[in-house]
């Protein structure tokens, strides 16, 4: 299924990219799986191990071809280097890493997948499968916050980027209906893409109130007025930790969360 470029599916796809490097390099760097899902890796990596199968049987574009395989080598990496990678694999928590993704994500995907694909075709059952997977793929890696005090910025960053990605698809699907004559619809992709950032939105919303409210102090004068003063706090030591110490307190309130 090749695509006509277009902004919208550009920046979605340099959001992707942005958000796996982020991991690569924050991996690579701090030697830390400290708060990372494998589990959600290992969903994601399924997910495109299934959708671009066609790799091996049509050729789109070398941009086309270049991105799946990129998406599969970096995802293999990163799942690699948390799972046996020393000293990376040490930290990893597997206690708190603890959502049953088989059992919770990966066969009902693949139920809905048989009931949705009418066609007796292998490839599009597998896609149908993948993009199923993909919409709750991000579930173990947002319920692995929720027991961390203090996440580092690199991997809130990447999970950033990482919705980003499915917003900016679905404007770049919204932009194709407008004009391509011979554009399909396809319900199912809407209805995964739609999940996808419903469940990204309220990490969104806490991390951005918690970024404006620590970019904000309030400072009392000699005549007792408060002012708020939106300085710039990266000199200080102790704001990084801060900021990401109050995201995860919002993230660990439990009403937010079904477990």
């Amino acid at each position: 299924k090749n695509m006509p470029m277009n902004i919208f599916r550009l920046i979605g796809d340099l959001s992707h990219v942005m958000s796996l490097l982020i991991m690569c390099h924050h991996l690579r760097t701090a030697q830390n799986a400290r708060g990372i899902s494998a589990k959600s890796i290992e969903l994601y990596l399924i997910v495109y191990a299934t959708r671009y199968l066609d790799l091996f049987t049509q050729f789109y574009s070398m941009y086309n071809s270049f991105m799946k395989c990129f998406y599969i080598f970096t995802t293999t990496w990163i799942l690699y280097n948390i799972r046996f990678q020393d000293p990376i694999c040490s930290t990893y928590d597997r206690a708190r890493d603890a959502y049953s993704h088989w059992k919770f994500a990966v066969a009902p995907c693949a139920i809905i997948a048989f009931i949705i694909t009418k066609e007796g075709d292998l490839l599009q059952l597998l896609w149908n499968f993948s993009i199923c997977l993909e919409s709750i793929a991000i579930i173990p890696q947002l319920m692995i916050l929720k027991h961390y005090r203090d996440v580092d910025d690199l991997i809130q960053y990447s999970i950033l980027l990482l919705g980003s990605y499915r917003g900016f698809y679905i404007m770049n699907w919204i932009y194709r209906s407008y004009h391509e004559s011979f554009y399909r619809h396809n319900f199912v992709v809407y209805f995964c893409g739609v999940l996808q950032c419903i469940l990204y939105f309220d990490f969104y919303y806490n991390f951005f109130l918690v970024r404006n409210n620590c970019g904000r102090r309030t400072t009392t004068t000699n005549n007792g007025d408060n002012i708020e003063d939106d300085e710039n706090f990266s000199s200080d030591n102790n704001t990084s930790s801060n900021d990401r110490q109050l995201l995860t307190i919002y993230l660990l309130d439990e009403s937010r969360w079904v477990a």
